[in-house]
């Protein structure tokens, strides 16, 4: 559910994660969509989903201008990560291309505020049609990004670029993950490990960045 919003106030912000878990930690442990100025977007696991679900959204009344922010879990790649750490995209990747990310200095500068002890890692995060294992870590560390996940840059290129981009104008977007797997840290099931409840805890916590985030963007030009 989105908050009406007056004439020329801030547009809406479209949180979109992939799995019913994380969408379970966004709202609160609830299963309808959340309250206020936002819209908690479940899109479903892998890149195609991802597209086709932020795509219908963005395509709904009010939504032309919205900012975009993809999160939920994510694999680390760099050695010395943990579950519970944020990472912050600077720009996301995938064979399509790369996408910009607005505001990330300041989007860690409120994760730290929200989540006080989490380590926030700032640096690309490449996106992937499968769950990233072993040496293939090591192989998507040296191309530079710093984590994996399978939607954040399906998400952010569709609402960047795709057809419900608003013309002349440039969406705010953003990706926020929570590390849940790290190289020393291999996590085989979301849940049944402690990596796993530390990741969701923190999930449960960014809120308020979020909102810190879609507050301080400059409105879109008309």
């Amino acid at each position: 559910m989105t908050a009406a919003r007056p004439p020329g106030a801030t547009p809406a912000l479209l949180v979109a994660c992939a799995l019913r878990i994380e969408r379970m930690a966004l709202c609160g442990g609830g299963e309808r969509g959340s309250p206020g100025p936002y819209t908690v977007l479940r899109t479903g696991m892998g890149p195609r989903a991802a597209d086709a679900a932020v795509g219908r959204a963005l395509g709904g009344p009010g939504m032309e201008r919205a900012a975009v922010l993809a999160t939920g879990f994510c694999a680390g790649l760099v050695p010395g990560m943990n579950p519970g750490d944020l990472v912050v995209a600077e720009e996301t990747r995938d064979p399509r291309g790369t996408v910009a990310c607005d505001g990330t200095a300041l989007l860690a500068e409120a994760l730290a505020r929200a989540v006080p002890g989490r380590t926030v890692h700032l640096g690309a995060l490449t996106g992937s049609d499968h769950v990233v294992r072993g040496q293939e870590r090591a192989h998507l560390r040296a191309t530079g990004a710093v984590a994996v996940d399978m939607e954040s840059a399906a998400t952010l290129w569709t609402a960047a670029r795709g057809p419900s981009a608003a013309p002349g104008a440039d969406r705010p977007v953003a990706a926020v993950r929570v590390i849940v797997d790290a190289p020393e840290h291999e996590l085989v099931r979301i849940g049944t490990v402690r990596g796993g409840i530390s990741a969701f805890r923190v999930l449960r916590a960014v809120l308020p960045a979020f909102h810190d985030w879609h507050r301080s963007l400059p409105l879109p030009r008309r």
